[in-house]
């Protein structure tokens, strides 16, 4: 996306200078502010999300109405519903997200590349990823960032955004501030907390943490867990500026939608 991705081997050269170096600011408050000052501004901002097992053809089809409606970031489905909601949104405006290497963040790298090329040639424009968190919690960042520089690569080529989930509730503080350098360094365009099917979700304070080593780098993506305006707001404060949500509706009619 108009920016120079890092060698493969760049991940061997991440230090601990890398994790307190002065990446820039972001204004959380303000635009915590400014994306709280309407429905529709907070609308935008949150990827309408469907990622049960059990999810129908149906329930899809809906998910996607909704996204159209109130103009969500995006819907974010599995893959094997990717086609059914491009078609869906077909001229909508509204991009298509999936998940890839998901839940568990153990897939082989040329099945993750493989998953990315398919999707995004489908037409699916966003793909949340699942950091290799044995790779990270067995100090293997070598591994980790070829994995992710691979989704990175594809994604990219193809004009999609790449997140990149640190499942955060499975890591120490140490692998939370690695994971998101090297994520940030294999050029992800957003780190993400959570999956929503560990042990835990979003919390204001990781999310503090992420952007303290994010900076204006890169986005970052709370997610899990979330079903208030009020948590969403707390996540904002701490530096979110995407929200990924299955409550999606019931949070934007919080603040006012119909």
């Amino acid at each position: 996306m108009g920016r120079e991705q890092p060698t493969i081997a760049a991940s061997a050269s991440i230090q601990d200078s890398d994790l307190e170096f002065d990446h820039g600011t972001f204004d959380a408050a303000g635009f915590t502010a400014q994306t709280l000052a309407s429905w529709q501004t907070l609308a935008a901002v949150i990827d309408h999300t469907l990622l049960k097992p059990e999810a129908t053809r149906k329930q899809v089809e809906s998910l996607c109405e909704e996204a159209v409606g109130y103009r969500f970031a995006c819907a974010m489905v599995n893959p094997v519903w990717a086609p059914a909601a491009v078609n869906a949104l077909n001229g909508s405006g509204i991009p298509v997200g999936a998940v890839i290497g998901f839940p568990l963040g153990a897939s082989l790298v040329s099945t993750v590349r493989q998953e990315a090329a398919a999707l995004t040639r489908l037409g699916v424009r966003e793909l949340d990823m699942v950091i290799p968190i044995g790779q990270l919690k067995s100090g293997n960042h070598q591994a980790v960032q070829h994995a992710i520089h691979a989704a990175v690569h594809v994604a990219h080529h193809h004009g999609a955004l790449l997140k990149v989930i640190l499942e955060t509730c499975l890591l120490s503080t140490e692998e939370k501030l690695r994971g998101a350098e090297i994520a940030i360094q294999a050029g992800a365009d957003f780190i993400k907390t959570s999956t929503g099917f560990s042990s835990g979700g979003a919390t204001p304070e990781d999310v503090a943490l992420m952007r303290g080593i994010a900076g204006a780098r890169c986005g970052v993506k709370a997610a899990g867990g979330i079903r208030t305006l009020a948590s969403v707001r707390a996540l904002l404060e701490a530096g979110a500026n995407r929200i990924g949500a299955s409550a999606s509706v019931a949070i934007v009619r919080e603040l006012g939608a119909e």
